[in-house]
């Protein structure tokens, strides 16, 4: 199966077993040396409307999606699961010299 990053950016993730809305794909894990995908990256919910950042993201193994369609992708896992904590990211031009 041959799937573009442009083919997976945006779509919503669902839970088959709960039918949960975990969110929507913004990212993709991939294996350098064989150009594989080994997992999707879907944010996590907003804490306190956005004003207090975001939960843990999802990292979702690529053998855990069931089906993906033309507007959702559906996957096979506990959202508790797939939890990982979300990195902390520092922009080069707000480092202190």
């Amino acid at each position: 199966m041959s799937v573009r990053f442009t083919d997976l950016h945006c779509k919503e993730v669902i839970c088959v077993g709960t039918g949960q809305r975990l969110g929507y794909v913004v990212d993709v894990l991939v294996e350098l040396p064989e150009g594989k995908i080994t997992a999707i990256v879907v944010p996590g919910p907003c804490r306190l409307l956005g004003l207090a950042g975001r939960e843990d993201d999802f990292l979702i193994p690529w053998c855990k999606i069931c089906r993906i369609g033309p507007d959702i992708v559906l996957v096979d896992i506990q959202p508790d699961k797939c939890r990982v904590p979300r990195l902390k990211r520092e922009w080069p031009f707000c480092q202190k010299p």
